[in-house]
């Protein structure tokens, strides 16, 4: 049983350092909160986590490593992902002064958006399913205790939301939503951009 609390943290810490790297997931998750839309950012932070199970759950059952062996399938997602991140980057940047204005209540978006979007940038993003085979392949034994498979996978959930709710959180304060009202088209546009410049590098690199 040591053992298998030894697997747990040891995945567990990597999973968090990956996670806090900053990526797609914290680009869209920022944008929604400094917007004002509170209530989608922690819906994009909990859509992050659902997706995190789905792969973490392949993975342990070694679903990934077929998923990943299907060429076209793998391809498929990847072409889907990037250009969902180029779309949401596009839009960032033509709608940043109407956004920027409507700060607040009036601009703020639905949790289930927020929650919708959150998963589909996550599930779309083919290096997840190479990151969780390449981490449950190196911190998880074969051997491992089916408990301890699945609070791997229940923690992986726990960090996504926890990490991601509190960028929401941080980002929607009113001390960074006072910063927005200022340089609000310009953080759309920046974000925008980053979030295009992921898409089109994941479009372009190979599964």
């Amino acid at each position: 049983m040591r053992t298998d609390l030894i697997v747990i943290m040891t995945t567990l810490a990597l999973y968090l350092a990956v996670t806090v790297s900053p990526g797609p997931n914290f680009a869209v998750v920022s944008r929604l909160a400094v917007s004002g839309s509170r209530q989608a950012a922690f819906g994009a932070s909990l859509g992050i986590g659902l997706a995190s199970i789905i792969y973490a759950t392949l993975s342990m059952a070694g679903l990934a490593v077929l998923l990943r062996e299907i060429g076209w399938l793998a391809r498929g997602v990847q072409l889907c992902g990037g250009c969902y991140l180029i779309y949401l980057g596009v839009s960032a940047w033509v709608g940043a002064g109407a956004l920027a204005g409507a700060a607040g209540p009036a601009g703020a978006r639905s949790g289930w958006y927020g929650l919708r979007t959150g998963f589909i940038v996550d599930l779309s993003n083919p290096k997840s399913i190479a990151f969780f085979i390449g981490l449950y392949a190196a911190a998880v034994p074969h051997e491992t205790a089916l408990w301890a498979k699945v609070s791997i996978v229940a923690g992986s959930f726990a960090v996504e939301t926890l990490w991601y709710g509190l960028v929401a959180a941080m980002f929607s304060t009113p001390a960074a939503l006072a910063i927005y009202k200022r340089l609000g088209k310009w953080i759309e546009r920046t974000i925008g951009a980053c979030l295009a410049g992921f898409g089109i590098r994941m479009i372009f690199e190979r599964p």
